[in-house]
């Protein structure tokens, strides 16, 4: 028999049941990051190659794949007694495999209360409600702190080159975007919709953001665009800022500010 899949804000987290002896095996990369800010370093015994924070994570514990593409042999090898998920990241042919080794969470983020109810919930799971409900109530904080620009800048957010693909508004990006105060240029798309310079030109977007991943936009890429786009600010940015919803969140307002001022 499968064990339970908890997708958040669809089941209580009690769903899962009582969990002793912590052995979680974690497949997304902010959410590992949080296991570390909660001193759950005992605890998680497997990740995938693209958790890259904390950076000895990746000689200590077990590389089980990427997020798309896991080893289930390892990942059953590993015994774990939790795994965690997410809606995005993984598919749900390895959350159903991954079902039939151990109860599995997964995390379904939008929005920036999405991701709090995400590290509240957690910290319930593993018994660190304290730490996670300070790191979520600091962050929390951090964002109502944010000085917005006066100016509403129409903006397009670039997670890939050829083709140009951007940030729609079903996204956690959006939701930063948003809360940084930037008018997300595509909200009206779902997803990471293709799009042109043209479309840039016809949406009169006068900010665009190219993202340090998924795709590692660089120096050369702002000066292409900035020749099709003249009277465009280009920037380039930390994309994990953007798209990250653990506890990397703790930084997220600080950085914003300074993106923001520098506009």
């Amino acid at each position: 028999m499968p064990h339970p899949i908890v997708i958040q804000h669809l089941q209580p987290v009690s769903k899962i049941g009582t969990l002793a002896a912590l052995r979680i095996v974690s497949l997304v990369p902010s959410q590992t990051e949080l296991l570390y800010d909660l001193g759950l370093t005992d605890a998680v015994v497997g990740i995938t190659k693209f958790c890259v924070h904390p950076q000895h994570w990746r000689a200590e514990k077990t590389i089980v794949g990427g997020t798309k593409n896991i080893h289930i042999d390892r990942i059953q090898a590993l015994a774990p007694s939790l795994i965690i998920a997410n809606k995005e990241e993984n598919t749900e042919a390895i959350v159903a495999a991954c079902s039939h080794i151990a109860p599995v969470w997964v995390s379904d983020i939008s929005s920036l209360n999405d991701a709090l109810d995400m590290i509240t919930s957690i910290g319930a799971l593993t018994n660190t409600v304290a730490k996670a409900t300070q790191i979520a109530d600091t962050i929390a904080y951090n964002f109502n702190m944010l000085s917005l620009p006066t100016r509403h800048y129409k903006t397009a957010y670039f997670i890939w080159r050829k083709p140009y693909m951007a940030a729609g508004g079903d996204t956690f990006i959006n939701a930063m975007l948003s809360a940084a105060g930037l008018k997300n240029a595509f909200a009206h798309m779902p997803r990471y919709p293709e799009v042109t310079l043209e479309h840039l030109a016809v949406n009169e977007v006068d900010l665009i953001l190219l993202s340090s991943e998924p795709y590692p936009f660089k120096a050369t890429h702002v000066a292409e665009l900035q020749a099709a786009l003249p009277n465009a600010i280009i920037k380039l940015v930390d994309g994990e800022m953007f798209s990250w919803y653990g506890s990397r969140l703790l930084q997220t307002p600080a950085y914003l500010q300074r993106l923001l001022t520098a506009l």
